[in-house]
């Protein structure tokens, strides 16, 4: 009786873990399930691109002119002999953990500033709320030029931090306003009744009723991290002791690829970057479909609508001649 009675709880579980599996699966939109295949695709080649790096990105040889792709170089090399696909791989790696640290550090301040401040409301929100606004209120492009010229250290973590404190205020602004919503509710106030202190009321009560918010503001600042990081290196405000997607492309822009006519140097980079954000933008687009119940909704009624329309084909009618 002691061993049946694990096994018949280890089956019930897995039963009823399959059809919430199966409702996730079934209630994500079509958008954001391919944006989550091409992110992952990213996430896989961050993993494992420096370990199947053919060469070293940072080799050089003697040759003076770029070398279209060909058997031993799949992407051709650039100008001085480095060999194009190594740096993409490796590069990747830098892009993508910057953007997911960035997204990890905001997304916090932000949860913690927005759910405190419209939680507890009165004084503690009008403090917060002012903290924020003043970051709101900063010259984001002009501030980070100034901070990250001086930061060229090869660590990713300062650039991390320096894009964190500038992009958490709007995500912050968002949570409070979604969370002024919710402490009036009647579950909220009932828990309160019962005498649940404010931390269980905020992890238990309200955080899991955030879950998508959260989820879209984390995606939108990662997008935010990776788009600002590959402009900043663009223009030569970055760190180039080691490879990312801006240094590819700041390298290429200033060796002249483009008037070379050397493509190969200039559009895997870009194109990898322009992929990297539809796929955020198609994450950001469903996890707002999921969360809320009107665009979830009104994708269904136009959905229905078109097959009503495909499927009631309209007499016509001919004149008798």
């Amino acid at each position: 009786m002691s061993v049946a009675a694990p096994l018949q709880a280890d089956a019930r579980t897995q039963q009823s873990a399959a059809p919430v599996w199966r409702r996730l699966r079934k209630s994500m939109p079509l958008k954001a399930k391919i944006g989550a295949v091409i992110f992952g695709i990213f996430i896989l080649i961050a993993i494992i691109g420096p370990a199947v790096a053919p060469y070293d990105p940072s080799a050089t040889t003697t040759q003076t002119q770029a070398i279209a792709p060909n058997i031993h170089h799949l992407l051709g090399t650039t100008s001085t002999g480095q060999d194009v696909l190594s740096q993409l791989l490796v590069g990747m790696r830098s892009t993508v953990v910057l953007g997911l640290m960035t997204g990890v550090i905001a997304t916090t301040i932000s949860v913690l500033v927005g759910v405190t401040a419209g939680f507890l409301g009165g004084s503690a929100d009008e403090g917060l709320s002012l903290f924020t606004n003043v970051f709101l209120v900063l010259p984001a492009l002009p501030l980070l030029i100034v901070v990250l010229g001086y930061i060229r250290t090869g660590s990713l973590l300062p650039v991390a931090i320096v894009l964190s404190a500038l992009g958490w205020p709007w995500g912050a602004r968002v949570i409070r306003a979604q969370t002024l919503t919710l402490r009036n509710r009647d579950y909220v106030l009932a828990a309160r009744e019962t005498g649940e202190r404010t931390w269980r009321l905020i992890i238990f009560e309200i955080l899991p009723n955030e879950v998508s918010l959260i989820a879209a503001n984390f995606v939108s600042t990662v997008l935010y991290a990776l788009l600002t990081s590959v402009a900043l290196a663009f223009i030569g405000l970055a760190s180039f002791s080691g490879w990312t997607l801006g240094t590819m492309l700041y390298w290429a822009n200033s060796q002249e690829a483009i008037q070379l006519g050397a493509w190969w140097w200039y559009v895997p980079p870009g194109l990898s970057v322009a992929l990297l954000g539809m796929s955020l933008v198609l994450l950001n687009f469903g996890l707002d479909e999921i969360g809320n119940p009107r665009l979830r909704d009104g994708g269904r009624r136009k959905i229905k609508g078109a097959r009503w329309r495909a499927s009631d084909p309209t007499p016509v009618i001919r004149e008798a001649l």
